[in-house]
């Protein structure tokens, strides 16, 4: 089977993707847990990973994805991965990188500081050298980047994967997985100031063991213009199926403008294409996963937002599904690792031990793919 792990990293993102055949992808890294505050209840990150790695034997990741540059999806990732373009990032502690996955607006952003400016420098050096890399976005939109390099498109466009297309290294009957990339569009990165949100990585995994699909939607940060967008481009070239889904890691931490530009009194009304994604392409017994604080009960400024898990709530009952908050899973108390196992029984949510007692999920009959 392939396995799912979801961290309780209040709102920030990481999730761990094991494949059958052992390779590891980690899908974007985000510590910020105060070791001094005793009432902070995310995980500590780098040690559950490096734990993970351990029991593994290995000290690197086949794939690192940073879906964007905010704060919420890279910080702390130069304290724990060992970086190629700076020997002050090289000491044996750290995690390895074999490929880094990143959109084109990392590479092409100006004005950066911080987090964000080393992780430009990582993905910059990287494509100067052509390995170890993949960008998204449409090969066109670093010609001029890759000319002023003093390379052409040509040699570095076997590292680019856009929009419409699947990742060229993965493989359903090598590796189980296929990765087909919903975003960013070439649009996203031509205005000087680029929205990080609106340029994010957006894909399609599906998984395939014994015969058996399962699918799983990563959403990044992406509000409802950028799904609606992906919607009304996927049906118009047919290609529907890679819009359903098993598992949906819901976008910005369950913030309500992933589904529309009004947040409603009690509900958040999506707009027909989102609300067709999630009503008409989910499959039975799915599960919807909030990476997230606990859910306020009163209205909020900032995610998550009680009227986006409202209409999620809806979605889970059409679905016979779950709807899952990182930060309340298994309980608000203590949050622990939620573990998704895809096999022949679809998504299921690992069982989690609170003390002697045990919470588990529903879990489907089998079904072939």
């Amino acid at each position: 089977m392939h396995k799912l792990t979801f961290y309780p990293l209040g709102n920030a993102d990481c999730c761990l993707v094991d494949l059958h055949n052992k390779k590891k992808i980690l899908w974007d890294y985000a510590n910020k847990r105060d070791p001094d505050d005793d009432e902070d209840k995310r995980c500590d990150l780098p040690k559950l990973l490096r734990d993970d790695l351990e029991a593994a034997k290995r000290d690197y990741y086949d794939v690192v994805t940073f879906t964007h540059a905010d704060d919420d999806h890279i910080h702390g990732f130069s304290e724990f991965f060992y970086l190629e373009h700076a020997e002050k990032y090289q000491d044996d502690d750290r995690i390895k990188i074999n490929d880094l996955w990143v959109p084109a607006a990392v590479i092409l952003e100006t004005g950066l500081s911080g987090e964000a400016r080393i992780l430009r420098s990582e993905a910059r050096y990287r494509l100067k050298n052509g390995e170890r890399i993949r960008v998204f976005s449409k090969p066109e939109a670093l010609k001029d980047w890759l000319e002023g390099e003093g390379l052409s498109l040509e040699e570095r466009q076997h590292l680019i994967t856009s929009a419409g297309k699947t990742v060229p290294t993965f493989k359903k009957d090598k590796d189980g997985v296929e990765f087909f990339v919903h975003a960013p569009f070439s649009e996203t990165i031509d205005d000087q100031e680029i929205d990080r949100n609106d340029a994010a990585i957006v894909v399609q995994a599906t998984f395939l063991y014994n015969g058996c699909e399962s699918k799983l939607i990563l959403g990044a940060d992406s509000k409802h213009e950028i799904w609606s967008e992906i919607v009304n481009i996927t049906k118009y070239y047919g290609r529907e199926l890679r819009l359903e889904w098993d598992v949906f890691n819901i976008s910005h931490h369950c913030s309500y403008t992933a589904l529309s530009s009004e947040k409603g009194k009690t509900k958040t009304t999506p707009v027909p294409e989102v609300d067709w994604l999630f009503m008409k392409k989910g499959n039975k017994h799915c599960k919807l996963v909030s990476t997230s604080w606990s859910i306020p009960s009163k209205d909020t400024t900032q995610p998550p937002h009680r009227q986006a898990k409202n209409y999620y709530r809806d979605v889970e009952s059409e679905h016979e599904g779950e709807f899952v908050v990182t930060m309340e899973h298994p309980s608000k108390t203590a949050p622990e690792l939620l573990v998704i196992t895809l096999d022949c029984s679809g998504a299921t949510v690992k069982k989690t031990r609170i003390g002697a007692a045990s919470v588990i999920s529903s879990r489907p009959s089998p079904r072939v793919g």
